[in-house]
């Protein structure tokens, strides 16, 4: 099979589960905003915190799934099984501080300027998630090891299946019934860690129980952790959780910034963050299929092969972003529409739609390059670039335009549209870096 043919295969199948997963924020967005404002204002920054904490810690974990795909590809499935093991022991270890940011986050919190009800509603829904914060990355393991092996399907019929008891469980928490009070944006975390409980269950019986894990002995001879296979997996995964904390972070504490600008202005940039959100799983998902194919090419002795599926991948993720932001540029007020009843609110996510059509195609083309390069074990390079453009650029830019610094700002840039457009220029920033890196790399494989 052509490398093209099997990376949409696969990001067919990771798109899909990928889908489900970010459910469980549209999900979350859509009841909260219909419970109250408040609650979703409190989930607004809630999961712009938890996100970046989430997220940093999933890119060290997600150091496996080139490794994973290395020894695949050389045919080392003892070699695969123990690498498992150890990410399951980084995995654990990760959870620990971030429970603890969860778990008190007046520091995150005292950042932001929201109404005291606003912040003790995101307090309690912080608290639930840090619960499930452990079995959140333990999955992240399982997902990493079937995507590493290119059997990305296994996660996604997990992932559906959360979803699907994630939606009633949630509405039923969060409007109350029965003998179960109204819990608004409470009742979305409680919802999530009850489905993660019943994944990581799952998850761990499949990889017990299933004939395909047999030739890996995941559970056999049960190591200890060891240096060694840690410092492989922390070379590639502290640059690339370094990456994904400043990519999101980025992204995700303009919510903080936003929320001196108002109730209003927080509520439509979290429409418009969420729904920024999902699009962006598209290009994940051919992303992590690149990645794993890139590895596996690789570990086969065929590095120019390798680099020109990374290619393939990357203008695979490009066309078909584009194509999916210009139909929610044009679709922008039913959507806006769904998401609240305010018409402020509406009014105000409108205005940054307009962003979300633009930034897809350096969102699609950085973040395959990153999944690319980090096959080629080339991590801290990229890290730097996002550190430099994401933080200077986008949040640095986006204070300097939101909040009229220099006094001479159009008002077409202040406030939430400030930041918007900051991020816009830091993520082409990015994604030109990035790619003269992968082309140098192209020159190095002749």
């Amino acid at each position: 099979m052509s490398a093209w043919r099997s990376i949409a295969r696969d990001a067919g199948s990771i798109l899909i589960g990928q889908l489900a997963t970010i459910g469980f924020g549209v999900a979350d967005t859509l009841m909260a905003g219909r419970a109250s404002s408040e609650d979703l204002a409190a989930l607004s920054i809630g999961a712009a915190l938890y996100i970046s904490v989430f997220i940093g810690l999933t890119g060290v974990v997600q150091a496996l799934i080139p490794v994973v795909g290395q020894h695949h590809g050389s045919g080392e499935p003892r070699q695969v099984g123990r690498a498992f093991q150890q990410g399951v022991w980084l995995a654990l270890a990760l959870a620990v501080p971030g429970m603890g940011l969860m778990f008190f986050p007046g520091v995150l919190l005292a950042l932001t300027d929201v109404a005291p009800e606003v912040a003790q509603r995101t307090r309690d829904y912080l608290f639930w998630l840090g619960w499930g914060l452990p079995l959140a990355l333990l999955l992240r393991c399982y997902s990493a090891l079937n995507q590493g092996i290119s059997r990305p399907l296994l996660v996604t019929v997990l992932q559906l299946g959360g979803l699907a008891l994630k939606l009633p469980l949630n509405a039923w928490l969060v409007f109350g019934g029965g003998a179960v009070p109204a819990l608004g944006v409470t009742g979305c975390a409680l919802a999530t860690l009850i489905v993660l409980v019943l994944q990581t269950a799952v998850g761990w019986t499949m990889l017990s129980r299933h004939p395909l894990y047999a030739p890996f002995g995941l559970w056999r001879d049960w190591d200890r952790p060891r240096w060694r296979d840690q410092k492989e997996l922390l070379r590639l995964g502290l640059p690339a959780g370094a990456s994904y904390f400043v990519e999101v972070t980025a992204f995700t504490l303009m919510a903080v910034f936003i929320s001196h600008f108002g109730t209003t202005a927080l509520a439509g940039h979290q429409i418009v963050a969420n729904l920024a959100s999902v699009a962006y799983m598209l290009p994940l998902s051919i992303a992590v299929a690149t990645g794993a194919k890139v590895a596996q090419l690789r570990g086969s002795g065929q590095p120019q092969a390798a680099w020109l599926a990374g290619c393939q991948g990357i203008g695979m993720a490009v066309g078909l972003s584009m194509s999916l932001g210009v139909v929610l540029f044009v679709l922008r007020a039913p959507i806006a529409a769904t998401y609240s009843l305010d018409p402020a609110v509406q009014a105000m996510a409108l205005q940054l739609f307009v962003y979300i059509a633009l930034y897809q195609i350096f969102d699609a083309a950085q973040v395959t390059i990153a999944f690319a390069l980090r096959s080629f074990r080339i991590a801290l390079a990229p890290a730097l670039a996002y550190v430099v453009s994401l933080w200077g650029l986008g949040l640095g830019g986006g204070w300097v335009l939101g909040f009229n610094v220099t006094g001479h700002i159009p008002e077409s840039l202040q406030g939430a549209q400030g930041f918007w457009a900051a991020n816009f220029v830091a993520l082409g920033t990015v994604t030109t870096v990035l790619a003269l890196m992968y082309r140098h790399l192209r020159d190095q494989q002749r």
